[in-house]
């Protein structure tokens, strides 16, 4: 069963017709088709080619904010470029249903960029602009009925103040109203079922697998288009042969229970996995951790992928650490090795660095990335190729090493340049077959600086992953960094940052001469 690693740009058609959608032009020139079905194990498009949804998710519309989180430090267009430019080529965007009956946001710097246009909106006008540039941008988006207040994640699909017919008629006014938004892919019904959640034992209060029926289906008779993702339980699934289970993450009865759609090709089956960073579940400690984990994974939810009953879409895993040496960071290696030998899709939690316990692909200034996660994750993403003229247009595969992570970074060069702008050169993480690189550009003038560029010589080299900025091989050694759009202005006392991760052609590999073109 082969799989593609895609990365769309979508074109919005709002006819009956499929949806036609390009591959970025760093993959290949292969159309894709929305909507989104699935055939046996795998997501596939409407000329049933197999689609890989590799994403984050971006937290914040659950809380009492009722907006994406981050906003008070960046411009809501400049975040999803920058999420587009690592790779991922989906959002899984968490909502609650008190938000969406709220007429108020807060937690907005209404004077950064574009995000003025959000000033005046309701939440739901907010998720709106949200997902029409989502679009634009090229990512898909997977709506996620994170809460039903503004406070906690609830055992079951009704409380905290919201019946089931709450629920229920949220997700089909959704459904209703994105059912021509060609990027909106679907619906994760319910975040994280727990506690008193059961599965597969006809309690009409507590049986997730047919509340998730009923919501599915109301949501396939006004939009039949969309995915229906379902998560596990926690616990109270006749016959479960693991004692423990993340919330969400248990399907272990779905082989004796499967949910019953009335399109059974819109079906995604949805775990959620952690490691001892977020809690320290007895099985770390087994004398065979980390070998015991493959079974636990199997048992648990990849069995419905292995007897080609449904999709996999991990839909949140993540955690702090990602060494070689800590529970946590062993744990989070081995899952995603696991994801890439099984073509799972997943989205990462979290793309927020406000995470309490996991942290996320953002550092704390909501712009810099953690670059050895990220370095971790793009084993899971598709290449971004960096070509001269005399370069094959089908360059060859790039390898996929298990990296050791530098405990702290190394500077490798500090040159400056221009009287405004100093760059500075860190390389983040350096194993025995790739490294990254980070580029820090501070503009320590008084005017800002517009489309600035960088420049640096590399040698024995493959760039597969790059951030924030355009990178091109211009002949020979010279490479050439043009940052997104929304990075060309740098004002006073201003930090930009971008980089890359490299694969190793030689010993030869570290960047020089790295200048601010004038």
């Amino acid at each position: 069963m082969f799989s593609l690693s895609l990365v769309v740009f979508l074109v919005i058609i709002l006819t009956k017709s499929p949806a036609s959608i390009q591959l970025d032009a760093s993959m290949a020139a292969t159309p894709i088709e929305l909507p989104l079905s699935t055939i046996g194990r795998t997501i596939v498009d409407t000329k049933d080619k197999v689609v890989l949804l590799r994403g984050v998710n971006w937290f914040g519309m659950e809380t009492d904010t009722h907006a994406p989180h981050g906003l008070w430090k960046r411009d809501y267009k400049e975040m999803l470029a920058q999420i587009k430019s690592l790779g991922y080529n989906v959002i899984r965007l968490p909502y609650s249903v008190a938000a969406l009956r709220s007429l108020n946001i807060s937690g907005i710097d209404f004077g950064i960029g574009s995000n003025i246009e959000l000033q005046g909106k309701t939440p739901l006008e907010v998720m709106d602009s949200v997902i029409q540039e989502a679009q634009r941008q090229g990512l898909l988006i997977l709506l996620d009925s994170h809460r039903l207040n503004d406070q906690q994640i609830p055992e079951l699909w009704y409380g905290d103040g919201f019946t089931e017919a709450d629920w229920i008629d949220t997700w089909t006014m959704l459904a209703i109203r994105y059912k021509n938004q060609a990027n909106v892919i679907g619906a994760d019904l319910k975040n994280e079922p727990h506690g008193k959640a059961s599965w597969g034992d006809n309690n009409i209060n507590t049986d997730w697998r047919l509340a998730a029926e009923r919501a599915g289906n109301a949501i396939l008779s006004v939009n039949p288009n969309w995915l229906i993702v379902v998560e596990g339980v926690e616990k109270n699934v006749p016959g479960q042969k693991l004692l423990q289970h993340w919330y969400g993450g248990n399907l272990e009865g779905v082989k004796r229970y499967p949910v019953r759609l009335s399109h059974s090709n819109k079906l995604v089956y949805s775990p959620h996995e952690y490691g001892a960073g977020v809690y320290n579940q007895p099985y770390f400690y087994d004398s065979n951790f980390p070998n015991n984990l493959i079974d636990r994974w199997q048992i648990g939810f990849n069995y419905i992928a292995s007897e080609n009953i449904a999709p996999i879409w991990i839909g949140e895993f993540g955690g702090r650490k990602v060494d070689l040496n800590s529970k946590e960071g062993i744990w989070q290696n081995e899952l995603v090795k696991y994801i890439q030998k099984n073509n799972l899709s997943f989205t990462y939690w979290s793309w927020n660095p406000n995470s309490s316990d996991t942290a996320g692909i953002l550092l704390d200034d909501w712009q810099s990335v953690d670059l050895p996660k990220q370095q971790l994750l793009s084993q899971l993403l598709p290449p971004v190729q960096v070509q001269s003229p005399d370069q094959p247009s089908n360059p060859p595969v790039s390898p996929t090493p298990t990296p050791s992570v530098s405990p702290s970074p190394s500077v490798s060069a500090t040159p400056t340049s221009t009287v405004q702008l100093k760059v500075t050169t860190e390389i983040n993480s350096n194993w025995e077959t790739g490294f990254c690189v980070s580029f820090k550009i501070t503009n320590q003038g008084n005017t800002k600086v517009n489309n600035w560029q960088l420049a640096f010589n590399m040698n024995q080299v493959k760039i597969n992953n790059s951030w924030n900025a355009d990178f091109k091989q211009q002949g020979g050694i010279q490479y050439v960094v043009t940052p997104l759009d929304w990075g060309k202005i740098i004002e006073p006392n201003q930090v930009r940052n971008n980089g890359f991760c490299a694969n190793k052609l030689g010993f030869d590999y570290q960047p020089q001469q790295v200048r601010i073109l004038n």
